[in-house]
């Protein structure tokens, strides 16, 4: 998720100051994806910079909240509409090191699927009992109230989905590589004495005639 188009979404409900950006995203997020206070100001002065918010004074902590501005506003509705595009394939790191394993001799392919097979399913385990609470925190909570409950859910889903989408695709991986130790591989022809070269031949039977016509 783009850190400016969060800021600028949670902007649109109310002007705020940057560590309040900071907790809202984080709760609303369940601290997924963590912010710190310098990357929320930096890109609060790269929104400012590019209009789409403005300062609207310190309070009495000194504190300087911002708003959204008539074009941020219209770049916030655009969002929202807009779907959000793969455009460009992200770095997976458990990708990139199944994909260098098979190709550098001496690692132990199966043991890398099998230990983060293991490891995806015990986060899995974890992020289970977290919907669990949740939902059930959730569901108690008063009519009104739990939206953040409610948006740290579709966190949790998310991350869920996402678990059980590793380990059917490790599941893959592990298959792909008995196929492969099973494959036949082509065989090299034995190379043979005998040429089968047509100039060859026709040298060797101008060759053989003179040698007959010599012992006559």
């Amino acid at each position: 998720m783009s850190v400016k188009q969060g800021l600028l979404a949670l902007l649109a409900t109310e002007p705020m100051y940057g560590a309040r950006l900071r907790s809202e995203f984080e709760a609303r997020t369940g601290g997924t994806w963590p912010l710190n206070v310098g990357q929320v100001y930096t890109t609060l002065a790269r929104l400012e910079r590019d209009g789409l918010v403005e300062a609207i004074g310190e309070d009495s902590e000194g504190r300087i909240s911002y708003r959204l501005t008539r074009t941020g506003r219209a770049e916030v509705a655009r969002w929202w509409v807009s779907p959000v595009t793969r455009e460009s394939t992200p770095r997976d790191e458990l990708v990139i090191k199944l994909a260098l394993a098979v190709t550098v001799t001496g690692v132990d392919v199966h043991r890398v699927v099998q230990t983060q097979r293991t490891a995806t399913l015990r986060h899995l385990q974890d992020l289970t009992r977290l919907k669990q609470r949740a939902t059930t925190h959730h569901e108690a909570a008063e009519e009104g109230d739990g939206q953040v409950d409610l948006a740290w859910l579709l966190v949790l889903e998310n991350l869920i989905y996402a678990g059980e989408a590793e380990v059917r695709w490790l599941d893959h991986v592990e298959a792909r590589l008995v196929r492969e130790a099973n494959r036949p591989r082509p065989t090299r022809p034995a190379s043979s004495a005998t040429t089968t070269d047509p100039a060859m031949g026709a040298i060797a039977g101008d060759h053989s005639t003179t040698t007959k016509g010599t012992r006559r």
